[in-house]
């Protein structure tokens, strides 16, 4: 399916978390067509992850292409972000803080959780609390996803993406990971992406559209 860009509207926060203030931007569409609000989530902390990754601004692209509003925050420490770095288990707990706040301001929306890499992993962690409409994982390691899961699954429809040359999370792991739960997400490969989608942001782009446009609200 082919995408029509909206205008978007742009409004800079800072929202109440469980470690203080978070930094966010809530970016919506000047004509909102969708039932939805997505949460997005971000790198990890240690390694510059921050709001302002391209796979995270992809993204927010999609859901304001699709209609709908897209917040997408700094973890508690990064940025104007109070805090400092959680573990995984804080930065959970800070997106359930921000779909709390998604949920209130727009009441009725399905709420979507994605992430890149730590982002898609913390998401997982955070789905098993707020049950989402749809929960997207994106290149996010096999190896943390069930160490913050422990032995638990998101209740919701579950998208993981991957690509087959990333150099960063092991492709394979991620395969027989996925492979040996029950029912498990559902898995995307994509052929020839890397870990940080150089030059394949187009490609998400479509397949993140094609997606949501058919399994969701």
């Amino acid at each position: 399916m082919s995408m029509t860009t909206r205008k978007v509207l742009r409004e800079a926060l800072m929202l109440d978390g469980p470690a203080g203030a978070l930094e966010a931007l809530l970016e919506e569409p000047r004509e909102p067509t969708g039932e939805a609000v997505a949460v997005l989530c971000h790198p990890h902390p240690q390694f510059q992850g921050t709001m302002l990754n391209k796979v995270v601004h992809t993204l927010s692209r999609v859901t304001n292409d699709l209609g709908s509003p897209a917040v997408r925050f700094n973890f508690r420490g990064v940025g104007a972000s109070d805090g400092e770095y959680g573990q995984g288990l804080g930065e959970a707990d800070d997106v359930i803080a921000v779909a709390q706040w998604a949920r209130a301001r727009y009441p009725g929306a399905a709420l979507w959780l994605a992430g890149f890499s730590f982002g898609g992993v913390v998401a997982s962690r955070a789905a098993l609390t707020l049950q989402p409409a749809q929960l997207i994982s994106i290149a996010s390691p096999a190896g943390p996803m069930a160490e913050i899961l422990d032995g638990q699954q998101p209740d919701c429809p579950w998208l993981l993406i991957q690509g087959d040359a990333d150099e960063v999370v092991d492709c394979d792991a991620v395969i027989d990971w996925v492979n040996g739960l029950a029912p498990g997400p559902e898995l995307l490969v994509l052929s020839g992406v890397d870990h940080f989608f150089h030059g394949k942001l187009t490609l998400l782009r479509q397949t993140l559209v094609n997606h949501l446009t058919v399994a969701t609200p």
